[in-house]
């Protein structure tokens, strides 16, 4: 199962958690889950206790966050603000995301594209980051997005003390960002409104028409409208947020301070310290290496270094999938 249904914490899965901190109806409305049709069955068994309410909106194939989330804006009336939360992230402090989606949500009845600028405390090379200009009332204007950054650079910002993390979570009214999605990506949004417009709607579970979403250029919702928008503005918070990219960060979230080694599992650590093992059948032991990822799924086997952990999508059996 892909990573959002997966319960790589505790016993909820990931989604199960995006989904409990914005269960409270006095502060967020029903969710809108965008799912792909391969997954859809997961999304609505794991929404039972949370969101009963959901409405699923179920994209034939995807075509990356700009049209997932215009198709979102296109379910709500013009003038409600929407909360945009990738299901896949942990977020280790709930009051302080709520906290923080009050204050982005309070910004975006002023039409501001509010992103989630979270608190950076180490060099990430793998996350984007977001530059703070002008202070306004309750954030910031968003001077800059950076990319993927190098070491060096990475550094640099941490040092700064003026770039935050960008996680991908955001805050805006449904037609503000319809109106700025049509003014930067003309064809992407009128393509996206097709879809919409032609599809189908049985009870909880729309569907936006697949031949005219077939025709939609994907695109991130960062390089669509974000980086273009002269409404762009961020929120500081600081959750406890990790987006589980890799098992390297998967390992550092289930590591307890007082433990060198992480084992989910049959297995065994020896002389060695820095090493995750996750299995689920065979009895894995270690010893003398240290530093490594092991993981035991059915009959498929990964041994990495925990440095090379961003590679694994070169794999060919990662490929296969």
């Amino acid at each position: 199962m892909p990573k959002p249904f997966i319960p790589l914490l505790g016993k909820k899965t990931l989604f199960q958690a995006t989904l409990e901190r914005c269960a409270d109806r006095e502060i967020f409305t029903r969710p809108v889950v965008v799912v792909g049709e391969r997954h859809l069955r997961f999304a609505e068994h794991q929404a039972e206790i949370n969101a009963p309410d959901a409405l699923f909106v179920v994209e034939p194939f995807g075509r990356n966050t700009a049209p997932a989330i215009a198709l979102a804006a296109l379910a709500l009336d013009p003038d409600e603000i929407m909360l945009v939360c990738p299901s896949d992230h942990h977020i280790t402090d709930p009051e302080a995301f709520r906290n923080a989606a009050r204050i982005a949500a309070q910004m975006a009845t002023e039409d501001w594209l509010v992103a989630f600028g979270i608190a950076a405390t180490a060099p990430e090379t793998g996350y984007g980051y977001i530059r703070r200009g002008e202070a306004l009332d309750g954030g910031y204007r968003v001077q800059r997005f950076v990319e993927k950054p190098d070491l060096d650079t990475a550094l640099g910002f941490l040092a700064d003390g003026g770039y935050a993390w960008n996680g991908g979570i955001f805050a805006f009214r449904a037609g503000k960002f319809l109106a700025e999605l049509s003014r930067h990506r003309p064809d992407l949004s009128s393509a996206t409104r097709r879809a919409y417009e032609l599809g189908t709607r049985v009870s909880a579970i729309l569907r936006p028409d697949s031949d005219s979403f077939a025709a939609i250029e994907g695109e991130s919702v960062d390089y669509a409208v974000m980086e273009n928008t002269d409404h762009a503005a961020m929120v500081d918070v600081s959750m406890g947020w990790s987006d589980i990219g890799n098992w390297d960060a998967l390992f550092r979230e289930r590591q307890l301070p007082s433990d060198d080694n992480v084992i989910v599992g049959p297995g065994e650590v020896i002389g060695a310290t820095g090493v995750m093992i996750d299995s689920d059948g065979p009895h894995v032991t270690l010893i003398g290496a240290n530093d490594l990822i092991v993981v035991v799924d059915g009959e498929d086997i990964l041994v990495t270094a925990r440095s090379a952990v961003q590679r694994v999508g070169e794999a060919s059996r990662c490929k296969d999938q």
